[in-house]
């Protein structure tokens, strides 16, 4: 199987013009508003190769030819043209996103209605994985005599408290002193480093503060496993319905009540692990009632290190290249703000 030129050019025209119009194309609309400077005839021989491989199929009730999987992977891998961002209000996401520095559940919100908007599609947004960001600050107030509540604060400005009930009182000079110890012990570390076999060694470093801060280090312990699936974020779910592969109610309603498992759509963004973009396309993926779907996802990042995914969903119809330009301008604008977070 070999792909000379002529070939590819018309693949690139019916998956442009399918993406643009949802009909089926002939190879008289090719002929017509493509110049390839070839007959009708001849660009219909070569969507009889490109069928036959596998790269376009034929609906039932039409003439024409759309893309398969196949097609689009072709396409998206070897073929496609990145846009450039160009557009002044994408332009403005900095600036929106910079009155929610404080907030990374509004920023994260906010991240999601801008894709959504963008795009066009269905958004999501995992909010950064606790697990992957550093520890900033840790702080103990007490409460009264046998009650303390416990502060972390990561670089992400992800912040957890936790009231612990103490079995030995402490004062606030000691929770004080307890405080400045434990940072300088864990601040820097990524909370997934501060694991049980540290914990047990700061209980033994603590020498005469050890017993108290054995609560206190178990209750960093369980805090850290309450918070092990991150957030999830969607913003646009009913923009499917402006799609015609959505028509059909029974499969709009089957992948509305997928949107809804947040557990399964944190499993499917933890999978995205390395930088760049991922696209998912049709039977290429896992779940069964999003293989009639495409999914772009990025990975962002806090000094290199992955820490949460961007998405949207659409159909396998979908504009890839917009997808994949919008989805890799914001997330490395999202890096540079948290970069700044993690640095204030």
């Amino acid at each position: 199987m070999y792909l000379d030129e002529r070939k590819i050019k018309i693949l690139k025209a019916i998956i442009k013009d399918y993406i643009l119009t949802g009909e089926p194309v002939g190879s008289r609309t090719i002929s017509k508003k493509y110049e390839l400077g070839v007959s009708s005839a001849t660009i219909r021989n070569e969507m009889s190769d490109l069928e036959d491989w596998g790269f376009i199929i034929q609906p039932h009730t039409s003439a024409g030819r759309i893309p398969s999987d196949k097609g689009y992977r072709l396409y998206v891998d070897k073929l496609m043209e990145y846009e450039t961002i160009e557009d002044k209000g994408l332009k403005l996401f900095e600036r929106i996103l910079e009155q929610k520095i404080n907030q990374i559940d509004e920023l994260m919100k906010e991240v999601a209605k801008l894709l959504s908007s963008f795009t066009n599609y269905t958004s999501m947004v995992s909010s950064p994985h606790i697990k992957k960001t550093k520890l900033k600050h840790l702080q103990l107030i007490p409460l009264d005599t046998r009650s303390v509540m416990l502060i972390i604060v990561t670089d992400a400005n992800i912040v957890t408290n936790n009231v612990i009930r103490m079995d030995i009182p402490a004062d606030y000079d000691t929770l004080n002193v307890l405080s400045n110890m434990l940072n300088e012990s864990l601040k820097g570390l990524t909370i997934e480093e501060i694991n049980l076999p540290l914990i047990q060694k700061l209980k033994v470093k603590m020498g005469i503060y050890g017993e108290i801060v054995s609560s206190i280090l178990d209750a960093i312990d369980h805090t850290i496993q309450m918070k092990d699936t991150p957030e999830i974020y969607l913003s646009g779910t009913m923009n499917i319905l402006n799609f015609p592969e959505f028509e059909d109610l029974v499969k709009a309603k089957q992948l509305f009540h997928t949107l809804e498992e947040k557990e399964l759509l944190a499993s499917l963004l933890a999978k995205v692990t390395t930088d760049g973009i991922k696209v998912t396309i049709g039977e290429e993926n896992e779940i069964d009632e999003m293989k009639h779907c495409s999914i772009v996802t990025a990975s962002y990042d806090i000094d290199g290190k992955t820490v949460g995914t961007i998405g949207v969903i659409g159909p396998t119809r979908m504009e890839y290249s917009k997808a994949v330009s919008v989805l890799s301008y914001i997330s490395k604008n999202l890096d540079k703000l948290l970069r700044k977070i993690a640095d204030g």
